[in-house]
């Protein structure tokens, strides 16, 4: 087996004698992109990508999908949604995609690290684990961000984004299953970790273990009042604190 740290600039292996190497008690670690990975829009805003997919968009389309409870949308996939609602299987919502993937990609080369997001990937990978990104976010966007950041090798190709369909956008768990099947491992062996509602739903219908990561109050109040059992506000320094952390999921 190669060695993943042998010629990495930003790699060290310093989890090489680290006992929860072999004791880790899942086989899969799968991450959601925005959020427990990096920002990806903290310097290319989503309200302003929002606005400008609205802006492209035929004026009586526009107007149908602009606005929730009276408000400006300022997510862009509640508006691809929206659209792929208004539309499914289109040449628009096919477009619009298309769009949001260009975005995606630039909002990928400023996106801001999370803290210990690295660290906690490169200890994984170097332990053995599986580890694969299920998002939500384009798989382009993702693999930039990777390059990047000197962590491709880290997932093994092993990205799981949107597809046109935005149905199968989570809480649909297509994109866990699609990591399930090509890593090779059980939902049983896999925990995941995610910020959002739709990450545990997704998490929940496949029966994978759920690590919630919210730096906000208001979305650690979202997460366990939507049942999940651990919410971090940081992500673990490495294999001993994460094992912490899925222990606690498994005796809750």
């Amino acid at each position: 087996m190669t060695d993943p740290y042998a010629t990495d600039p930003y790699a060290t292996d310093p989890y090489a004698s680290d006992p929860y190497a072999t004791a880790l008690p899942v086989r899969c670690v799968l991450f959601d992109f925005d959020g427990p990975v990096c920002a990806l829009f903290r310097n290319h805003p989503a309200p302003e990508v929002a606005a400008r997919l609205l802006a492209a968009l035929p004026g009586e389309t526009a107007r149908a999908v602009g606005t929730v409870d009276g408000a400006p949308v300022t997510d862009p996939q509640a508006l691809l949604r929206a659209v792929g609602e208004l539309a499914p299987g289109s040449a628009r919502v096919a477009e619009l995609e298309a769009w949001l993937t260009e975005e995606e990609i630039r909002a990928a080369e400023s996106a801001v690290p999370t803290r210990n997001a690295a660290e906690l990937i490169r200890a994984l990978a170097g332990a053995g684990v599986a580890l694969a990104i299920t998002t939500n976010n384009s798989p382009k966007a993702v693999r930039r961000y990777l390059e990047r950041t000197g962590l491709t090798r880290c997932f093994d190709g092993h990205v799981y984004g949107r597809r046109l369909d935005p149905r199968l956008l989570k809480p649909h768990p297509d994109c866990l299953e699609r990591a399930l099947k090509w890593t090779g491992v059980t939902a049983a062996e896999a925990v995941m970790i995610g910020d959002a509602e739709a990450d545990l739903r997704a998490a929940e219908r496949l029966g994978v273990r759920f690590l919630g990561y919210a730096t906000r109050e208001t979305k650690s109040a979202v997460l366990y009042g939507a049942g999940a059992r651990v919410v971090m506000d940081e992500l673990p320094g490495g294999l001993a604190e994460l094992a912490g952390q899925v222990g606690q999921v498994d005796q809750l």
